[in-house]
């Protein structure tokens, strides 16, 4: 099930999200994940599960929406000049968030809740940023779309599905790579 839209955005439904974002994050702190329930994180909460059943349809919606406010950023990509180094700013640093514990638990939980799209648009929100300066100062641009096939997809398959996370060498090839025309 995906994380609902249209949620309300202030007043009692903004409380409600943020105490049970609250007891997800405490609760991840203090215990494995495989150990936590709907109905432990209501208690947490102070709701009944059938809220978070109402709003988030499961446990793995709900983790995915917790992971899904923590990759949002709080700024901008880095603005380092160019789009070279601003891609390869932006690509070390979500390497090595993704290559964490918690990274490599937020791909599963978008994929187990089926919310790999919200994360897509949250990614390619961040590219575009990056994209619209390079534009602005003149430099030739791809799409965002293109960074993500290029840069992203195969990061996120070598972190879950190969031996071994791509290095930051690798990281710099999969963005030079990106930039060739």
């Amino acid at each position: 099930m995906a994380i609902k839209e249209g949620i309300r955005t202030g007043g009692r439904s903004a409380r409600v999200q943020e105490s049970v974002h609250a007891a997800v994050r405490a609760l991840l702190q203090e215990q494995e994940r495989d150990s936590l329930t709907v109905p432990l994180i209501a208690s947490r909460a102070g709701v009944t599960p059938s809220t978070i059943y109402r709003r988030w349809g499961e446990l793995a919606a709900l983790l995915a929406d917790v992971s899904l406010a923590r990759l949002r950023p709080d700024s901008a990509p880095a603005d380092t000049g160019t789009l070279r180094n601003d891609l390869l700013a932006w690509a070390e640093q979500y390497l090595d968030e993704m290559n964490s514990e918690p990274g490599r638990n937020m791909m599963r939980d978008f994929i187990a809740s089926g919310c790999s799209s919200q994360c897509a648009t949250v990614l390619r929100g961040q590219l575009q940023t990056i994209l619209a300066r390079a534009v602005k100062r003149g430099e030739p641009a791809p799409d965002a779309d293109h960074l993500l096939n290029l840069i992203v997809a195969p990061v996120v398959y070598r972190i879950l599905f190969a031996e071994s996370a791509p290095s930051l060498e690798h990281m710099h090839e999969l963005v030079n790579l990106s930039l060739r025309r």
